[in-house]
């Protein structure tokens, strides 16, 4: 986030090259068993998370001080982000990770026993041009299209989203105009299942300003086409714009509103077209993810509104401050009606709401039957630890923190992790990214890989490792890790 994955049981396919299993329930795809890889420490950096639940594994994979043997000249960038997973024909592996502040996308392989051997930038900061914060690798299984990685750009109002060939040639992304222009977090397509023979993009507007977070739709009505449908924004139907006027407990009818000509205009006239369709004005929409499992389960979206400050624009407080989680529920027969509902609510203070807690949740990974909500604190000052990420059971509706990111502050660590913008006391600062689903890829139930953002790891060494012309002074480091145990 700082300021201005993911699919369900499915077959392999061979693309390019590339054999693209989507996270399932089982350890098998397309009838074809997937022996378990064994999950072991592969990075010289330690795992700077820890879980706050019994049962779960961590280990580390790779961070910004590991050198690849197929490739040492390669540092694997700073502020990891958005991610996609492949598992290629041969068993060994490729992964694309966003770096958020490097505006790039790095291009990882991994051998059969998921150790990293080579990397490079399939998008530099030239080609990227904008910070590149979460992605989602579409691949014709799932969605019906690609393989392709759909990464969204966050710098301003003027940014764009980006489609990225996981095998292409590097820094040719195509920029997608028809997905209209903001301050974007995710472009997330539904399944193929979802709206049979249309192709539906949920947009998150990251936007704090006059007009507010938009959440938008790219609908078409033909199957992977990402240029020539056309552009919505959500509103309620009764026209009451103000995010804090829905509380939870209780149901909204929404429907998305057409921008007439979206390749003709800018990010600031789109978001004063939305405010004119009186399009909800949430606190900064962050991730978006959907319901995996039927088609009904993938007609419903998760998303996050992360929060703002009560001062400026927010002075009367009509929008979150700590910051919540949403469910839409799109109509089976047409996709641009459906209803809302708050499932979690940071600005409750009463003792008996976990999401009191809350410190700016900002990405999201939804499973069959839990929601994982992960935080970014926006440093108002008052946080009481450092970032959770929250397990919502869609079922019974309990919220808990599972895990908890790890500065280590103490002795020789604390030079390393902490060298530059730590806070000398109190909590937080750091950040998630992605958490991607690779239980089938890997053959093992229940396990993900997670991007960290430790924010206070910098270093010269560190500074413009992506090679492109428009961040060369960024200098973060950071890393993945994977996670086996929380239930999907």
């Amino acid at each position: 986030m700082r300021t201005p994955f993911n699919v369900s049981r499915s077959a392999l396919l061979a693309v390019c090259g590339l054999t693209l299993a989507a996270c399932g329930d089982d350890n098998s795809t397309g009838g074809t068993r997937i022996d378990p890889v064994p999950l072991t420490n592969k990075s010289v950096t330690p795992v700077l998370v820890k879980s706050l639940v019994s049962g779960v594994e961590i280990y580390s994979l790779i961070s910004s001080d590991d050198r690849l043997p197929g490739s040492p000249n390669f540092t694997f960038g700073g502020s990891a982000d958005g991610a996609g997973f492949l598992r290629n024909t041969d068993g060994s592996f490729t992964m694309l990770v966003n770096h958020e502040d490097n505006f790039s996308v790095s291009r990882i392989r991994f051998d059969k026993t998921l150790t990293p051997i080579s990397g490079d930038y399939v998008v530099n900061s030239t080609a990227g041009r904008y910070r590149l914060c979460s992605a989602t690798m579409a691949n014709p299984e799932v969605h019906g299209f690609g393989p392709l990685f759909i990464t969204a750009g966050e710098s301003s109002e003027e940014s764009e989203i980006l489609a990225v060939d996981p095998t292409g040639a590097a820094n040719t992304p195509r920029y997608l105009s028809a997905f209209g222009r903001f301050n974007t977090e995710n472009a997330v397509p539904l399944t193929k299942d979802a709206f049979p023979g249309r192709t539906v993009v949920v947009i998150g507007d990251d936007d704090s300003s006059a007009e507010g977070g938009q959440v938008a739709m790219y609908l078409t009505n033909t199957v992977g086409d990402l240029d020539n449908g056309s552009l919505y924004v959500l509103s309620r139907s009764d026209n009451n714009v103000r995010e804090r006027d829905m509380v939870v407990g209780q149901t909204y009818q929404v429907e998305f509103r057409q921008i007439q000509n979206q390749k003709t205009l800018t990010g600031r006239q789109i978001n004063q077209v939305g405010a004119t369709l009186n399009a909800i004005q949430f606190s900064r929409v962050e991730d978006v993810d959907y319901r995996k499992g039927s088609a009904t389960n993938n007609r419903e979206i998760y998303f996050i509104a992360t929060g703002q400050n009560n001062t400026g624009v927010n002075a009367d407080y009509n929008r979150t401050k700590y910051g919540r989680a949403y469910r839409l529920r799109l109509d089976a027969a047409n996709p641009l009606r459906g209803t809302l509902e708050v499932i979690a609510d940071g600005d409750d203070k009463s003792p008996t709401n976990a999401a009191r807690l809350f410190q700016n949740p900002d990405n999201v990974f939804v499973g069959t039957n839990y929601v994982y909500i992960q935080e970014d604190d926006n440093g108002y000052g008052d946080e009481t630890h450092d970032a959770y990420i929250w397990q919502y059971n869609i079922a019974t509706r309990e919220l808990k923190p599972v895990l908890e990111l790890d500065h280590r502050r103490t002795a020789a660590d604390a030079a390393i992790y902490n060298a530059v913008g730590a806070r000398p006391a109190g909590k937080a600062g750091w950040e998630y990214g992605s958490l991607t689903d690779v239980s089938t890829e890997l053959g093992q139930n229940d396990t993900f890989i997670l991007a960290l953002q430790p924010h206070s790891w910098r270093a010269d060494k560190y500074l413009g490792v992506d090679g492109g012309t428009v961040r060369p002074t960024e200098n973060q480091a950071s890393m993945l890790v994977i996670v086996k145990g929380l239930p999907r």
